[in-house]
């Protein structure tokens, strides 16, 4: 069983969104589709909005769609995409 390394970029519906709240939703969602490992940063994008930056371990024969729809549905998130994805080191 090999495992990708993950990047997502969660987009909030604005600036007033609570970050915390989205990263808190995210984990628990990743997590609970078998990911591991998340880790999250804040990326600036303009007018005060930021995007979360979430990096996981993910099992890489499982498809990231319904890891996508699942995360698309937390309250307060705008969109989601996946900036990067590749097999982990060693795996």
């Amino acid at each position: 069983m090999a495992i990708a390394a993950v990047k997502i970029k969660i987009m909030p519906t604005s600036p007033d969104a609570d970050l915390s709240q989205i990263e808190e939703s995210a984990k628990g969602i990743i997590e609970g589709l078998e990911g591991k490992n998340c880790t999250f940063t804040e990326e600036s994008i303009a007018f005060g909005l930021k995007a979360i930056i979430v990096t996981f371990a993910w099992p890489e024969e499982i498809e990231l769609e319904e890891l996508e729809n699942e995360l698309g549905s937390i309250e307060e998130v705008n969109s989601v995409q996946v900036m990067d994805i590749r097999r982990a080191f060693g795996s």
